[in-house]
């Protein structure tokens, strides 16, 4: 039973990767402040009409849980993390893209961006969360509302997320204009953007 387990956690951590069981704190910049009273989430760009959402708003939106890796382009990866929160294609149901939407950009507190493909974006296992393996989020993991994208390095799950923006053409975010990967796929070891190609 153990070799089992062992053969699954290998097909579970991507290449340069070593497992943890705490969840390591990495941020840009400061904690923001959270206030209830004035945080909003905007969903702009190619769409119909633009739409924002205070936070009561969005907090009644329907929620979901799934359970997901997590892999850091640091080299660090936790198994098994239960998220809750809003799925990102739940959020995206609220207006209607314009045809030309390919791409969105996620902008957060204390000026990060991330920017993924439109398909990416609404992958089944995409979501908005304010939840953590049953608490909500430390203020340091992204409360009130981070971004989770499994299937890619965690510099894409964004911290503290305000709102998206729908893009036409590919954009790049804050770390990826700073030298990393414009894709991000942990399975490939898409760390740096000298590795992308032409």
């Amino acid at each position: 039973m153990a070799r089992n387990r062992t053969m699954d956690i290998n097909e579970r951590v991507p290449p340069g990767q070593f497992l943890v069981e705490k969840w390591p704190v990495l941020s840009y910049g400061p904690t923001p402040r959270f206030n209830p009273a004035t945080w909003d989430f905007r969903l702009f760009g190619l769409v119909e009409e633009p739409r924002r959402l205070n936070y009561q708003q969005f907090r009644v939106l329907p929620q979901s849980r799934l359970t997901a890796d997590f892999h850091c382009v640091t080299t660090w990866s936790r198994l098994d993390n239960a998220w809750e929160g809003v799925l990102a294609k739940d959020v995206v149901s609220l207006i209607r893209l314009k045809s030309t939407a390919r791409y969105v950009i996620i902008h957060c507190d204390g000026g990060y961006t991330t920017n993924l493909s439109l398909a990416q974006f609404l992958d089944d296992d995409v979501l908005f969360a304010h939840r953590h393996d049953n608490h909500d989020l430390e203020p340091d993991h992204g409360w009130p509302l981070r971004l989770v994208v499994p299937k890619l390095y965690a510099w894409k799950s964004a911290k503290w997320v305000r709102g998206v923006e729908f893009l036409a053409e590919n954009r790049r975010g804050f770390w990826e204009v700073r030298g990393y990967h414009n894709h991000g796929n942990p399975w490939k070891e898409e760390r740096y953007s000298d590795q992308e190609e032409e």
